[in-house]
């Protein structure tokens, strides 16, 4: 709702969930670009986890700190889509969730090398308190979503509360290590319901293009991290002097595995499935978790791919290609799954992905005769193959063509 002169206070309403020409704006733009920080972040530090041979230790903070990550942008997600109003009060309660996704952001070394999640929590409840004073706005100025704004407020606060009495339990030693990751669990598990619960009395009016793009913009800030994180290493590789074929390889695979993934992402009418399927949107939300969480895994793994052309690192070839074909695996069933749960007929056939993912993760058992980068090739051809008979006419559809002319 932008307009020339931003007004210091605009009534909250919630918007029309068929309104035209809807796009995301500056402002979320803006937001998303503090997770770009967040997320190169929690990707060194798991790309520093893999290359130490240490891929399964890392593997539990680098999936605790996303969902912090991704929970915090999901949630602003999808309160804007119903409720952005872009006057002075929301901007600056925007930017005090921005604030607290830098403090994060400066928390994932200490949460990864020591298991110290004080800044973490601390970014996270930042975050979570400038999306509580959104909802009491909603639910201060909207008569008739007053009930389920007011829920959110207070189920997100006493989650909130919940976060910190964890992190003090773990600081005091009274909740003992072995229990930390059970107890993470039933947090997780809790904030997701948070919504469910909030929503029974009234939906939010979400715009479903609007959260379709949000989400692919999303999608094109993880694989551009992934293109930065190898980037780090080509660049590195220049300045040593230790440019070379395997080198020039990977890199070029790198890009084309990337390109391949966004392609198939954005096979899919998203927009038009959740216009469709708005009771399916939990399923379809919540399942990009894992695959964004698979495209993050992603830009470690060629990174330390991209990284071991020229050095001796204390993991093996195996592991370095697991790396990425475990994410890429994931992402394609992912990818899948969420949007076969808003599409009457999925686009990609499900024969294809499996048949896909079957191939990704038998590759890397020839990494000893075959060597990563050919490896990496030979995953990003798969990919592209999956297009290829994803995107190519069907002979029924050519003969139909045929008739036709």
């Amino acid at each position: 709702m932008p307009s020339a002169g931003i007004r210091v206070r605009i009534r909250m309403s919630a918007r029309a969930i068929d309104e035209p020409h809807r796009v995301s704006s500056q402002l979320e733009l803006l937001f998303d670009l503090t997770f770009v920080v967040a997320i190169a972040a929690v990707t060194a530090q798991f790309g520093h986890d893999i290359a130490d041979g240490h891929a399964l230790a890392g593997l539990v903070p680098f999936l605790q700190v996303f969902f912090a990550i991704w929970w915090a942008w999901m949630n602003f997600t999808w309160f804007a889509s119903s409720y952005d109003t872009d006057d002075a009060a929301y901007r600056l309660l925007t930017m005090v969730q921005m604030a607290g996704v830098l403090v994060l952001a400066a928390g994932v070394p200490a949460a990864a090398d020591h298991s110290d999640y004080r800044a973490v929590t601390f970014g996270y409840i930042i975050m979570r308190i400038g999306l509580v004073a959104q909802w009491l706005r909603a639910g201060a100025d909207d008569a008739a979503s007053r009930r389920t704004a007011l829920r959110y407020a207070a189920g997100i606060s006493l989650m909130q509360a919940a976060w910190a009495l964890r992190l003090v339990l773990s600081e005091t030693g009274a909740l003992p290590p072995s229990a930390q990751v059970p107890f993470f669990a039933c947090l997780v598990a809790l904030e997701l319901a948070v919504p469910r619960w909030a929503e029974r009395t009234r939906p939010t009016n979400w715009h479903p293009h609007h959260i379709a793009e949000r989400y692919g913009l999303f999608t094109i800030i993880l694989l551009g991290e992934s293109v930065l994180a190898a980037t780090r290493s080509v660049e590195g590789a220049i300045k040593a002097d230790e440019v070379s074929g395997s080198l020039v390889l990977i890199a070029v695979s790198g890009l084309a595995l990337l390109f391949a993934l966004w392609w198939l992402y954005f096979l899919a009418p998203a927009g038009d499935g959740l216009s469709v399927r708005r009771h399916r949107s939990y399923l379809w939300g919540y399942g990009h978790y894992g695959l964004f969480a698979a495209l993050a895994a992603l830009g470690a793994g060629l990174e330390v791919a991209v990284e071991q052309t020229g050095h001796d690192l204390n993991t093996s070839p195996l592991a370095v290609c697991y790396a990425v074909a475990i994410p890429v695996g994931v992402f394609l069933i992912l990818l899948w799954m969420v949007h076969a749960s808003i599409l009457a007929k999925p686009v990609i056939h499900p024969a294809v992905i499996l048949g896909c993912v079957t191939v990704i993760l038998l590759l890397p058992l020839g990494t000893s005769r075959t060597g990563v980068p050919a490896a990496v090739a030979a995953i990003a051809v798969v990919c592209a193959l999956a297009i290829i008979v994803t995107v190519a006419p069907k002979p029924r559809a050519r003969r139909a063509a045929a008739l036709a002319e």
